[in-house]
């Protein structure tokens, strides 16, 4: 049976538009945005304070695009986007998305690449999506250099984005490229561009970004994303958002509410791309933008800026549930709610974040590059730890067996199916993809979700786990993910993943790779901390759940840099030891 919304949610204002880029819609107030005038400066830099206000980056948009014609020969009407691809990689900076509204004035693309790439990875993405040029930053800018040689871009069509001097040591930019700042101040002596002579539909058709997805398995895919698919996804937030947000106004004041919101995610994934980038700032809120995570300077500029939401991934919410002392040490009384995703939070997790800060309200959603984010989200009137939330208006969704059934009922569970106008147009070059994961206009996740109802009667997501990382103990399928939530609840467990072991009698059984507490005594051998951790599980876990594979301790967990664990890793770790043991693998 189909799953919607529940009756609370509001349903969308108005059709997502198909006619206009994502930069018009982010810049013009008869889209619905919060006016501009009265909008939080979009981005302020979280180290050196710098920033511009909504105006004036519309303004510098409007200047980049002149300046970006003129240098690329690129003009609004001629050519198709992919002739106008711009890569992108970079730590965030104040200008990355003012980048990607100048790249869609001109009717282009902006292809944003993980800034934990090693140059090999981003050859393949500009070769892969024939970026035309690729803007970088000072730190990244030899990895960056190596791979645009590799894939054919010129070294005059490198060109840098600004970063904080404080975040490159002090250095300028070398003599010989261009900055953003350059193409605007040249831009302002241009020509304004004519207008994109867009027909009905060409918003829906016509691709606004090119993200790649994670590469779970063999190389990574180029997500095809459409200024609608973005554009519905930011409605549907602010949509969803709109009756808590209404609660937080001054009593009695007509004047919405806004505020300023964390910007240290990447900018190049879909989560800060869309949910902070686009659905924050057309709601009137600013970000603080930070390039990497840092702790202090992390809860420097939260304390200093007053930063209210905290949109975060688990591994930094584990991190601060581990540090406590430290966090003792900064005023986050402004602090009214956290926003999570990327990864699941374990229901201990959250659990030890609100004993922390019990006044925040601990917020979880699940999304993907393929849905241009957000599918469901926690509403703070309905938090349910372990859950991700409600559906967003305009989103249905089915549950189907492995068996292709599709489930009728809750707590029954299966692979998720979506459909949304947020569903992304599809995988660049790549039929065989597009057939299995996009089917009768439905999404099909890969995920593994229950439907459940929450205590105040509404339907929640449960996400278990991805589907072919779910262990096959005995029949029984066990989740990764609900292990390695309750491993980290033991005082000795810093970080931890959970793998399949192959096993004669059960298929599979689990094994946990843990990182230990920096309390952990010295004097305490590996092999009696294994066996605390061992009945940790099995005191509170049915006997299938229990880690009979054993547990390996490693200095550090694989993970992606929205906090993702890269579990192939630690699979491909445990195959080679098996090899060399000449155990069954």
């Amino acid at each position: 049976m189909p799953f919607h919304p529940p009756s609370w949610v509001p349903q969308l204002p108005f059709d997502p538009p198909d006619s206009c880029t994502v930069a018009d819609f982010m810049f013009d107030e008869n889209y619905g945005r919060y006016p501009l005038g009265y909008s939080k400066p979009p981005f302020t830099c979280g180290i050196s304070g710098k920033e511009y206000s909504t105006l004036e980056v519309k303004e510098r948009v409007d200047f980049l695009s002149r300046g970006l014609a003129k240098e690329l020969g690129w003009s609004p009407n001629v050519g198709t986007e992919w002739d106008k691809v711009i890569g992108v990689f970079s730590v965030n900076t104040l200008d990355t998305l003012p980048l990607a509204w100048a790249t869609h004035r001109l009717g282009g693309i902006q292809t944003p690449a993980n800034a934990a790439y090693s140059a090999a990875e981003l050859e393949f993405q500009l070769k892969n999506s024939s970026a035309k040029c690729l803007f970088t930053c000072l730190p990244l800018l030899k990895t960056a250099l190596q791979a645009a040689s590799g894939a054919g871009i010129s070294k005059d069509r490198i060109y840098i984005l600004e970063v904080p001097k404080e975040a490159t040591g002090g250095q300028g930019t070398p003599a010989g490229f261009k900055t953003v700042d350059d193409f605007i101040k040249e831009g302002a002596g241009l020509p304004r561009l004519e207008a994109l002579n867009w027909e009905d539909g060409d918003g829906a058709r016509k691709a606004a970004f090119l993200c790649y997805s994670s590469g779970t398995s063999g190389l990574p895919k180029g997500v095809m994303i459409s200024h609608r698919n973005v554009i519905a996804n930011t409605l549907q937030m602010a949509t969803y958002d709109k009756p808590d947000r209404d609660k937080l106004r001054e009593p009695g004041s007509q004047v919405d509410y806004i505020e300023t919101t964390l910007g240290l995610l990447p900018f190049s994934h879909i989560y800060g791309l869309v949910v902070i980038c686009h659905a924050g700032i057309y709601v009137g809120d600013g970000i603080c933008v930070l390039p990497k995570f840092e702790m202090k300077q992390f809860l420097d500029a939260v304390e200093r800026f007053k930063v209210s939401m905290l949109y975060l991934v688990p591994p930094i919410i584990i991190a601060m549930t581990k540090n406590k002392a430290v966090l003792d040490k900064y005023d986050l009384s402004h602090v009214r709610a956290i926003f999570t995703g990327a990864a699941p939070l374990g229901k201990e997790t959250a659990e030890d974040l609100q004993r922390i800060f019990p006044k925040w309200a601990i917020r979880q959603a699940y999304g993907l590059t393929e849905t241009c984010t957000v599918v469901c989200s926690t509403s703070p009137h309905d938090v349910w730890y372990g859950s991700s939330g409600s559906l967003l208006p305009g989103i249905e969704c089915k549950i189907v067996t492995t068996e292709g059934v599709e489930v009728e009922g809750y707590d029954q569970p299966g692979e998720l199916c979506v459909k949304s106008p947020s569903v992304v147009l599809g995988y660049l070059n790549n039929d065989k993809a597009n057939k299995e994961t996009f089917v009768d206009g439905f999404m099909h996740t890969g995920d593994e979700a229950v439907i459940r109802k929450s205590p105040k009667g509404h339907e929640h997501v449960f996400i278990v786990d991805r589907i072919k990382e779910l262990i096959k103990v005995k029949g029984h399928q066990v989740a990764p993910a609900e292990l390695e939530a309750h491993l980290l609840t033991h005082p000795a467990v810093n970080d931890c993943a959970v793998i399949p072991v192959p096993d004669d009698k059960a298929g599979e059984i689990p094994k946990a790779f843990v990182v230990k507490s920096p309390n952990v005594s010295l004097e305490e051998s590996d092999r009696m901390l294994a066996r605390q951790i061992v009945k940790h599980v099995e005191k509170h876990k049915a006997r299938y759940k229990w880690i009979t594979g054993g547990v390996e301790f490693i200095d550090v967990i694989p993970k992606s840099p929205s906090g993702k664990i890269l579990r192939r890793f630690l699979r491909d770790k445990e195959v080679a030891a098996r090899k060399k043991k000449g155990a069954r693998l």
